[in-house]
C-alpha cells in the first residue's frame, strides 16, 4: 500500500436529471444516426414488441398484451439500430486487417465495423479471415467434428448465448445430444443460474412467479440489486404507475442508480414539457457489496421478532401464520437461525443501520401483497443461491407467493435466455426430457452431466474441450479468467461462431476458425414456405412469436436455424427422424415437434402463439402448488459462514454495466448515469478507501485479486474516481474487469462466475493528471 497520503475527495457529481426524458431521447438520436440507417430503424421501432412485429433484440422484460405507442426502451432501441446498422464488414475488411491488429481493437471499434455479410474461414498464413462458401463451410466444420466424435464425443461444446429463438435452440442441443453430449452452456450459467438452482428447492420451480398484471395489484415493491434504468427500463412504466398509487419502492443497491431515483416518461406530454418526473424509491438502502444476506437476514429477523412480541401481547400477528401452516416448510429451523442473529453482525456485514433495516421491515410488513425484484446483484456472489432463496424466505413470511399483485421477480438479461432452458439447453441431463426425445427421434441420448460454463472453460485451459461451436455471444470477453481462457483457445481444434457482428472472440483463433453471419431477429426470415415467425419467451414465461420487418443486411445471410441445421446435416448420419431440411423450411414444423416433446407446457402451440399477451408457461407455485420433495414451500436456513472476515486491505469489486451497453456490446464510451464519459478504464471508489490509499481523483491504479490459487491476476491503466458507494467497495466495468475473476470464484452449487464481488487489492500506480467530472 502507498506511503503517500492524500485528503479525500468528493465523490463525482451524480448524473442531474431523472433517467427517461430528454436524455434519453438525445441518446437513442445519436445511436440510430451514427449507425446510418435512420428510417429503417424509426420504422422498425414501430413493429418492436408489438403483435405485428418482433421481439426486442436486447432485455428480456414482458411484452405487454395491450402496448404502448412505443414499446421500447432507450437501449432496446439502440439494439434496434446496432442490428440494422448500414456499415458491413465484409470481405474487403478482412482483406485490410490481421486478426493480430483486430485483437489490439477495443469492444467497440469491433462491433463498429458492422454486419458480418459472407461466411468466413481463418486463415493461418495470412493471419486473416477470407470468404468461403457457405457448402465449403459446412463441410470443413462437419468434417472437424466427425473427425473429433470419432475420437470422444465429450470434447465438443455447444454453447448459446441466449439470443436464438426456440425453435433454433431446440433444434440446436437436438444437435448435441445427437452428437453424443450434453455440453449446452449458454448465458443463463453466468447470470441467473443460481435462481435455477435456488427456486425448486425452495417453491418447487426453477422461474420466477410475477406476471406484468402482478404490478397493477402490488402494495410494496422490493428491489434487490437490480438496475431497472440500464438493463430493463420498460418496467419504468409499471413501476411509474405504482408509485402515483401510492406504493412504496424499497431499493437494495450498493449505488444509487438514476433509473432507481427518477424517472420522466417520455411518452408523457407533461413529463416532457414541465419539470415533472416520478420519484421512483421511497428508500434506497447502498447496502455494501457482498451483504446482501446480512440485509436480508436484518427484515427477516425484523419480521419474525415483530410477530414474537405481537404473539406475546396478544396483538394481530405480523407473519401470515395460516400460509405458513398450510403451505410451507422449515419455519421452525429458519426461525430461529434468525433470532440467533446479532444485529451489531448484521450492520458490521451489510453496512447498514439497525433503524434503516426496521424501517424497510415494516413498510414491507404494512403491505397486503410485495414483490420482490433482483437482478445479477444477487445472484453473482459466492452466495448467489443463498442470496435468491432468502428473498424467497422473506416472500413466504407474508404468504407473498401464489396470489395476485405478489411474487418473485427474477430479471433476466438476454432477450430468449429463459426460453432456451425451456427447450432443452441445459448441461443437465434431469432437466431435458431424455426419455421423450428418444422416443420422437429413435436414439439412445447421453445420460451423463455435461460441461456449464466454467467446466467449459477449464477444459479449455487444460485441453479436454477441442471444440467450441458458438450460437452467439462472445464467449472470451463475457467468461472469467479473461487471459487463461484466451492462452487456452489457440489449442482448440475447432471454433464456429455463428454472429452478426465482429466481436473480440472471433479474433482469437483455433486451429480452423469459422465465422457465420447470420440474419438478425430483426430481419424478414424468408424461407421455403416464406416468411418465417419464431417465438421468445420473456423473463415472466411467457411465450410471444416475433416477425422480422426489415429487409435482411445482406442476401448471402443465413438464419440461425438454417446454420444449425447446415452444421448438422454435414456432421451427422443421414437419419429419416429428424427432418433437418425440412424445419429449416417452415419452422411451424419445429413448433410441432416442440410440442410433442413438451405438451404440457406447448399444448396447441402455433395457434395459441398468436393470442394478444402470449403463451403463458404453466407455473405450478403461482397456483401455490409447491413442487418439491415435501410438498410445500421450503424456508431455507441461510450458510452461517456468509460474512467471512478478510484482511483490511482488501476491498470487494462488483462489475457494472454502462448505461450505453448490452452484454459485451458497447454502443458508446458514455455513462451517463454515472458521469463518465469517453472511456471505460475505470475503478470507481469510495473517498476514504481512496485517501488511505495514497490515491488521488484521476491516478491510474493497479488492481490485483486478492485469491490465492496459484494465479497471479492484475489489471492496470484504470483511473481511480472518487464515488458514491460504500467504504469497502469498489467498481469497475463489465467485460473489461473479467480478468480479475478467478474460474474458482463462483457461486455455490449454481458455479456463477461471483463476479458481484470479487477480492481485489488496489494500489496507485504513478502520478497522473486530476480527472476532471467532465473526463471520469
Amino acid at each position: 500500500m502507498s506511503s503517500r497520503t492524500a485528503p479525500p475527495a468528493d465523490p463525482i457529481p451524480p448524473y442531474p436529471h431523472a433517467s427517461g426524458g430528454w436524455g434519453s431521447l438525445k441518446s437513442v438520436a445519436v445511436s440510430v444516426l451514427k449507425e446510418g440507417a435512420p428510417l429503417t430503424t424509426i420504422n422498425a421501432l414501430r413493429h418492436q414488441n408489438k403483435a405485428d412485429g418482433f421481439a426486442c433484440t436486447g432485455c428480456a422484460w414482458g411484452k405487454p398484451a395491450k402496448p404502448r405507442a412505443a414499446e421500447f426502451c432507450d437501449n432496446g432501441a439502440k439494439a434496434t439500430a446496432w442490428e440494422l446498422t448500414d456499415k458491413r464488414a465484409g470481405p474487403d475488411f478482412f482483406a485490410r486487417h490481421t486478426l493480430a491488429e483486430l485483437r489490439q481493437w477495443s469492444d467497440l471499434d469491433l462491433e463498429s465495423a458492422g454486419r458480418l455479410t459472407e461466411p468466413l474461414r481463418y486463415d493461418a498464413a495470412q493471419d486473416r479471415y477470407v470468404t468461403v462458401t457457405w457448402d465449403e463451410a459446412f463441410a470443413g466444420i462437419g468434417l472437424a467434428l466427425k473427425e473429433l466424435r470419432a475420437e470422444d464425443p465429450q470434447t465438443a461444446i455447444f454453447y448459446a448465448s441466449g439470443r436464438a429463438s426456440l425453435e433454433t435452440s431446440y433444434m440446436y442441443q437436438l444437435l448435441a445430444r445427437l452428437y453424443g453430449n450434453n455440453n449446452l452452456p449458454d448465458s443463463s450459467n453466468m447470470c441467473h443460474e443460481s435462481t435455477s438452482v435456488a427456486l425448486p428447492d425452495t417453491i418447487g420451480v426453477p422461474v420466477g412467479t410475477v406476471r406484468l398484471e402482478d404490478f397493477e395489484h402490488a402494495e410494496a415493491i422490493f428491489f434487490f440489486g437490480q438496475n431497472v434504468g440500464t438493463n430493463s427500463p420498460r418496467m419504468l412504466h409499471p413501476l411509474q404507475e405504482a408509485r402515483e398509487r401510492g406504493v412504496p419502492v424499497v431499493t437494495f443497491n450498493p449505488i444509487k442508480e438514476p433509473g432507481l431515483l427518477h424517472f420522466a416518461n417520455p411518452q408523457s406530454p407533461v413529463d416532457m414539457l414541465t419539470p415533472k418526473d416520478t420519484a421512483i424509491s421511497t428508500q434506497y438502502l447502498q447496502v455494501r457489496n457482498g451483504g446482501d444476506l446480512a440485509a436480508l437476514t436484518g427484515l427477516c429477523k425484523w419480521l419474525i421478532e415483530a410477530d414474537d412480541e405481537a404473539q406475546m401481547h396478544g396483538a394481530i400477528r405480523v407473519l401470515d401464520v395460516d400460509f405458513i401452516a398450510q403451505h410451507t416448510h422449515g419455519i421452525d429451523a429458519f426461525a430461529a437461525a434468525m433470532r440467533a442473529s446479532h444485529w451489531s453482525d448484521i450492520e458490521r456485514d451489510s453496512g447498514l443501520s439497525r433503524a434503516a433495516l426496521s424501517q424497510a421491515a415494516q413498510t414491507y410488513a404494512q403491505a397486503g401483497t410485495v414483490i420482490a425484484v433482483y437482478g445479477m446483484g444477487l445472484t453473482q456472489h459466492r452466495h448467489g443461491v443463498a442470496n435468491v432463496q432468502m428473498v424467497s424466505n422473506l416472500l413466504l413470511l407474508r404468504g407473498n407467493i401464489g396470489k395476485p399483485g405478489a411474487g418473485i421477480c427474477p430479471v433476466r438479461g438476454h432477450s430468449n435466455v429463459q426460453g432456451q432452458r425451456t427447450v432443452g439447453i441445459t448441461e443437465k441431463p434431469e432437466l431435458a426430457p431424455l426419455d421423450r426425445l428418444a422416443e420422437l427421434y429413435r436414439f439412445e441420448p447421453p445420460r451423463h452431466k455435461g460441461r456449464d460454463t466454467i467446466a467449459t472453460c477449464e477444459g479449455i485451459i487444460d485441453g479436454s474441450v477441442r471444440a467450441f461451436i458458438g450460437l452467439g455471444g462472445n464467449f472470451v470477453r463475457a467468461a472469467p479468467d479473461t487471459r487463461r481462457l484466451e492462452a487456452g483457445w489457440s489449442r482448440l481444434r475447432l471454433a464456429v461462431h455463428v454472429a452478426t457482428r465482429l466481436n473480440h472472440t472471433h479474433t482469437v483463433p483455433a486451429q480452423d476458425t469459422y465465422l457465420l453471419p447470420c440474419l438478425g431477429r430483426i430481419e424478414i426470415d424468408a424461407q421455403a414456405s416464406g416468411p418465417q415467425t419464431v417465438s421468445i419467451e420473456d423473463s415472466m414465461g411467457v411465450i410471444h412469436p416475433s416477425h422480422g420487418v426489415a429487409d435482411p443486411a445482406a442476401p448471402t445471410l443465413r438464419s440461425e436455424a438454417a446454420i444449425v441445421a447446415g452444421i448438422a446435416r454435414a456432421t451427422l448420419p443421414d437419419d429419416p427422424h429428424v427432418p433437418w431440411e425440412a424445419w429449416t423450411g417452415d419452422y411451424t414444423l419445429v413448433r410441432t415437434a416442440i410440442e410433442a416433446t413438451w405438451p404440457d407446457i406447448f399444448r396447441n402451440f402455433h395457434h395459441r402463439l398468436r393470442e394478444p399477451g402470449g403463451l403463458p408457461k404453466p407455473n405450478a407455485a403461482r397456483e401455490r402448488n409447491w413442487k418439491t420433495p415435501s410438498g410445500k414451500a421450503c424456508f431455507v436456513v441461510p450458510p452461517a459462514d456468509a460474512g467471512a472476515a478478510q484482511d483490511a486491505d482488501v476491498l470487494n469489486l462488483m462489475t457494472l454495466r454502462s448505461e450505453d451497453q448490452f452484454n459485451t456490446t458497447v454502443y458508446s464510451l458514455t455513462d451517463r448515469f454515472r458521469n463518465i464519459h469517453g472511456t471505460r478504464n475505470v475503478l470507481l471508489m469510495h473517498p476514504d478507501d481512496m485517501a488511505r490509499r495514497g490515491i488521488a481523483q484521476g491516478d491510474t491504479v493497479h488492481v490485483d485479486t486478492a485469491v490465492d490459487d496459484g494465479h497471479a491476476r492484475r489489471l492496470s491503466g484504470l483511473k481511480a474516481v472518487p464515488f458514491d458507494l460504500p467504504a469497502g467497495s469498489v467498481a469497475g466495468y463489465f467485460p473489461e474487469c473479467n480478468p480479475l475473476v478467478p474460474l474458482g470464484h463462483h457461486a455455490d452449487k449454481s458455479h456463477v462466475p461471483a463476479s458481484k464481488c470479487i477480492p481485489v487489492r488496489v494500489e496507485r500506480a504513478m502520478a497522473s493528471a486530476p480527472m476532471s467530472p467532465a473526463d471520469a
